[in-house]
């Protein structure tokens, strides 16, 4: 028998600007939602959707490091082109995913691609940032690139709703990344008046959030654009209606009950361990681009 998940809170999306190439809306870590709180999910940017003028020089973030943990990038529009000091290279296109795993550590760096500058448009994006168990803190750094052509679609609903299974699994079917700790990650859009309902795993860390569009939720509570939907880790049941066509992505998760120490780029289980990354970073151990 199935328990519906209550719903903890909703919050707004703080804004912000990563580099010069990404204004983003937050909405988590903050303050209704603490860094760790929906483990082992550590942050949520949405960037855009931004119109870019064409350029000579390409937007994005500059080299920087990362240690303890995974970025995920999920493209919506517009390009995007990573590199990193792992050998690490891809070029995203709408619908695309980059899965990248810092691990040990290493130095990227995340830019509009040359087309995408030359000839301007519009950039949307979602990244997250993916907690790694500690046993797996030290992992070799790897690169996923996920095309969108190999990420199940699933048909949902009677209204033309589906889902794209980037994570996890949905009736026996797996979805297109490899993950170190068990977690579902949906990129779903839910069209008008179509009533939809999931079940995941009682326990799990849940929540939704809405790119574009509205919801309505099984308790009449609403949620807009640019909101998350935080859910009671126990039950496991969440229903909703798209009113009217909404954009949403779905998070859930199992945490991971490690404590957690954190500075900028680097996410470890002791403040030793940002301490050791710091060093190792400057003394040129997690490598340079050329």
């Amino acid at each position: 028998m199935s328990i519906h998940k209550s719903i903890r809170l909703i919050t707004q999306s703080t804004p912000a600007q990563v580099g010069d190439g990404f204004f983003i809306r937050r909405p988590m870590p903050g303050t209704a939602i603490r860094l760790g709180e929906m483990s082992p999910f550590l942050l949520l940017d949405h960037a855009g959707p931004t119109h870019f003028e064409p350029s000579d020089t390409p937007r994005g973030v500059d080299e920087h490091p990362h240690r303890g943990f995974e970025t995920v990038t999920i493209l919506y529009s517009g390009e995007m082109e990573h590199r990193d000091s792992h050998g690490g290279h891809g070029q995203l296109k709408p619908g695309d995913v980059q899965w990248m795993t810092a691990g040990s550590g290493l130095v990227h760096e995340e830019k509009h691609s040359k087309a995408f500058t030359e000839s301007g448009g519009t950039l949307e994006l979602i990244q997250l940032w993916v907690n790694l168990p500690a046993k797996h803190k030290s992992a070799t750094p790897k690169y996923q690139d996920i095309a969108a052509t190999s990420i199940p679609t699933i048909e949902l609903g009677t209204n033309g709703s589906y889902l794209r299974l980037i994570a996890g699994n949905y009736n026996d079917i797996k979805g297109a990344a490899d993950t170190f700790t068990a977690m579902q990650l949906w990129d779903i859009r839910a069209n008008a008046d179509d009533g939809l309902s999931f079940d995941l795993k009682d326990g799990d860390n849940t929540a939704l959030y809405v790119l574009s569009g509205s919801i309505q939720l099984a308790d009449q509570q609403a949620a807009q654009e640019g909101e998350m939907v935080l859910f009671d880790t126990s039950g496991t049941t969440i229903k909703f209606t798209a009113q009217p066509d909404a954009k949403l992505l779905l998070l859930s998760g199992t945490p991971l009950n490690e404590p957690i120490a954190s500075y900028g780029p680097f996410v470890m289980n002791r403040a030793e361990e940002i301490q050791q990354a710091l060093q190792d970073f400057h003394t040129g151990k997690m490598g340079t681009l050329a």
